[in-house]
């Protein structure tokens, strides 16, 4: 999970220079991939408790809210939905992972 977390802090506020990006809406996916790996491993390593899923996602809209003030990043919309997206795409891809692996239901 810290690298993750560590993954998570270098992508989304160190500044870059403007590129074009390998594929169109390449950024995007990056932000929901960053995200559902935020959420799945936080629900591995603190359970499933739903307000982790919420602070997950809420870090996600912050975190494009801070881009806004830090030179060479933009805040967008459709990034912070990306990120809510992707944090509750791997909460769900990790509940099911601990359901069909251990076969508890949670």
């Amino acid at each position: 999970m810290t690298a993750v977390l560590l993954l998570s802090f270098v992508v989304l506020f160190v500044p870059r220079a403007p590129s074009p990006p390998p594929v169109p809406e390449f950024d995007t996916l990056v932000h929901g991939g960053l995200f559902l790996l935020l959420a799945v491993t936080t629900r591995w390593r603190f359970g499933p408790r739903l307000g982790l899923l919420a602070t997950v996602a809420a870090y996600g809209v912050l975190s494009e809210i801070v881009q806004v003030l830090l030179p060479d990043r933009s805040g967008d919309a459709v990034d912070a939905l990306a990120d809510t997206t992707g944090a509750l795409l791997g909460w769900l891809l990790a509940r099911w992972w601990q359901r069909r692996g251990r076969g508890i239901a949670r």
